[in-house]
């Protein structure tokens, strides 16, 4: 996602960037509760996509299909307990199967919530909606203890089934620099990810999980970082969404992929969730696909070194990755990589091994996606393999909600992808700790 750096809800004009469950599965919410703890269980397969995913602690040893950059590995991250694999499942099973098709619907969803506080817009969205989860948009200098009371209020938000408890997941864009959202007092400066990766990753994990507690104590369980994309130096700050506000960790894919792996094992012993982007990549174009269309990449293709990166966070164990709103013309020149099966079905949970959440770039504001009907925008994602849908535009959920559950009926290949990406989300809530059944 590309810099929410104003206090509005519009981000400023500035350079940036199967098992199939019957109908009445939904997905649910989940919060950020003290010293939660990080699980592993594994998301479902589906037919035809594979079976092996980055968890936490794997290694080119055991996962296939993955090599190692060189000098790319961060300090090692101390082994989480574990969820039953049978246990986890049958707590989603439960939750899927008492939710609503509105509720699981609403499940897809990331909408925004400013950080001066819930508006009325913001609430009916989530209430009437029933969004699985928020993104706190506005800079922000209140604190920590402002920005919680913030969360406590969408959390109070988030339903009960059955007895259980399904929270929001609340996600920040807290990478460092010129992005960090979150400041004032409990809130660390962060410098810039040029400056961090400069830093060994011994004491950039260190700080990640400095960061990741702040984080954590102000209710926010979603980091939507680290950047992994690489910008050449030969494009440097001409590059807009990432180089020209300085947040790429290096100039190369082993720089980056040690500095961004060594940031996301700091925030998972923080109890926070990590997010890589912008899949497959947005260091080598000139446009920042919020604010410009038809940004093209003509340069990386599925054997690119820079995919080497994601593969990296998929490893050390990020379990969201985020697609960008570009084109990449030598892997599909026909569509963005949010509405290519290609990228996301066949590079992303073929080639890489990704097995979590795919979540999208803003799909409400984004100049890139404007000239798409709001409903087909949430429809092309989901069917090119997308499972979040993340909007800062509030008043784009009920025209995307309403568009998927007017298919569901006579759309079985889109039930079959809404269930599995409920399981997805509820999955990567139970693993972290926020989704818990008696």
């Amino acid at each position: 996602m590309s810099v929410p750096c104003s206090p509005s809800l519009r981000r400023p004009r500035r350079p940036r960037a199967a098992v199939v469950l019957l109908l009445g599965v939904v997905l649910p919410l989940t919060a950020c509760g003290g010293g939660a703890t990080h699980h592993v269980p594994q998301a479902p397969s589906t037919p035809g996509s594979p079976t092996t995913t980055g968890a936490r602690g794997s290694s080119p040893a055991n996962t296939p299909g993955v090599t190692q950059l060189p000098h790319a590995s961060s300090p090692p991250l101390a082994a989480a307990p574990s969820v039953h694999t049978a246990q986890s499942a049958g707590c989603v099973d439960r939750v899927m199967s008492r939710m609503s098709a509105a509720q699981r619907v609403g499940q897809l969803f990331m909408s925004a919530v400013s950080t001066s506080g819930v508006t009325s817009a913001e609430s009916a969205a989530l209430s009437g909606h029933d969004v699985g989860s928020v993104i706190l948009m506005g800079r922000s200098n209140a604190g920590v203890r402002s920005i919680r009371n913030i969360t406590d209020q969408l959390q109070s938000m988030a339903p009960t089934i059955d007895g259980t408890k399904v929270r929001l997941f609340t996600a920040a864009d807290q990478e460092g620099g010129k992005v960090q959202i979150l400041n004032g007092p409990g809130f660390s400066t962060m410098p810039s990810a040029v400056v961090q990766g400069q830093w060994p990753p011994s004491r950039l994990q260190a700080q990640a999980a400095e960061w990741g507690r702040q984080l954590h104590a102000a209710g926010v369980n979603l980091d939507l970082a680290p950047i992994v994309d690489v910008v050449p130096a030969s494009i440097g700050t001409q590059n807009q969404p990432i180089g020209a506000l300085r947040r790429e960790y290096g100039d190369n894919p082993t720089t980056v992929a040690r500095a961004s792996g060594a940031f996301i094992h700091g925030l998972t012993r923080a109890g926070v969730d990590a997010t890589i982007k912008h899949f497959p990549g947005l260091g080598l174009v000139r446009g920042n696909t919020d604010f410009t269309a038809n940004v093209t990449d003509s340069v990386t293709t599925r054997n690119s070194p820079n995919l080497e990166t994601f593969r990296n966070g998929i490893r050390a164990g990020a379990r969201f990755t985020m697609v960008s709103s570009a084109t990449y013309s030598r892997i599909d020149p026909h569509n963005l990589a949010a509405f290519s099966s290609v990228l996301l079905r066949d590079v992303l949970r073929g080639d890489l091994g990704f097995n979590g959440v795919i979540i999208s770039d803003d799909l409400g504001h984004a100049v890139a996606v404007r000239a798409v009907p709001a409903g087909d925008r949430a429809l092309r994602f989901l069917a090119a393999g997308g499972n979040m849908i993340l909007t800062v535009d509030p008043a784009t959920v009920a025209p995307m909600t309403g568009a998927i559950l007017s298919r569901l009926g006579s759309d079985a290949a889109l039930r079959a992808h809404v269930d599995d990406s409920v399981r997805r989300i509820l999955t990567a809530k139970m693993a972290s700790g926020l989704l818990r059944c008696g």
